[in-house]
């Protein structure tokens, strides 16, 4: 008997699942130092000392959520769809229980952060001073559930809030191809319907095995385009945190030339508008 395919959500689920163990490794790659710094760069700008309060979609086992709570933030909620990465997440550090690390300021939720999300305990009345979204949308295959994604952003985003996202930057870099800063990504192809899949190959340093997963991305986010920011989001003043601006690139320049000239990977910003329609 023939069984369908996963959907991109739920195939996201499996190989998450499958490597919680090991994700935290990708962070010492050269990508992961670099993507963890252009977040703390961003999330300094945003984060005020004592008051901050910040909502991470797609935030795994809390990577960049704790980053938030170094330059203040008072609590950041962490809604992800893998309950392995959560299970991880919990893991860290003490004085946790089912879905909070109360010492900490964090909370794990479960959830898939393209669908509804009023069933989680979340901010909805006086919503979040910051909403990140990192690499959500390399696991979203249609304009639908790109639209659902971004309305989650909306919903929770505080007028004037601020959005913090990595996206995909140029699937077809040629640093994908070699795998000199930590990445990899094969079988790379037009997807049906239009964007492009793949498989990626996170090589963490030392013995912890390659994170691999499926991905999925359309062209408007990787394209660098901010339509469906402005479209479904309802966020403007779309920015790339500049590159040069991380310490790690800074140190040596000459190693992330290859990089810089077809990054693979864009930390953005936004803005919500400063009054509700």
């Amino acid at each position: 008997m023939s069984t369908s395919a996963p959907s991109t959500s739920q195939q996201a689920k499996q190989d998450y699942d499958k490597a919680a163990p090991a994700y935290s490794n990708y962070a010492s790659t050269p990508s992961g130092q670099l993507e963890g710094e252009l977040i703390e760069l961003a999330l300094r700008d945003s984060c005020v000392p004592g008051s901050t309060t910040v909502l991470d979609l797609g935030g795994g086992n809390g990577v960049h959520a704790r980053k938030a709570l170094e330059p203040g933030a008072v609590l950041v909620d962490v809604v992800d769809i893998s309950p392995g990465m959560l299970e991880a997440g919990r893991g860290i550090g003490d004085g946790n229980d089912s879905n909070t690390n109360t010492k900490s300021g964090l909370r794990f939720f479960e959830a898939d952060v393209t669908g509804p999300l009023d069933h989680l305990p979340l901010l909805r009345q006086d919503k979040y001073d910051v909403v990140m979204a990192n690499w959500i949308f390399s696991f979203i295959g249609t304009l639908g559930e790109l639209e659902s994604a971004f309305g989650n952003v909306k919903r929770y985003l505080k007028p004037g809030g601020r959005f913090i996202g990595v996206r995909d930057a140029d699937p077809w870099s040629p640093v994908l191809k070699t795998g000199k800063y930590g990445g990899l990504c094969r079988d790379v192809r037009r997807a049906p319907g239009g964007g492009v899949e793949y498989v990626c190959v996170l090589q963490c340093n030392g013995p912890a095995p390659a994170v691999e997963f499926r991905g999925r991305c359309l062209e408007t986010i990787y394209s660098g385009s901010a339509e469906a920011c402005e479209k479904f989001g309802g966020l403007g003043g779309v920015e790339i945190v500049p590159y040069e601006s991380a310490p790690v690139v800074q140190r040596d320049p000459d190693f992330w030339d290859e990089f810089l000239k077809r990054p693979c990977l864009a930390v953005v910003k936004a803005l919500a508008a400063a009054t509700e329609l």
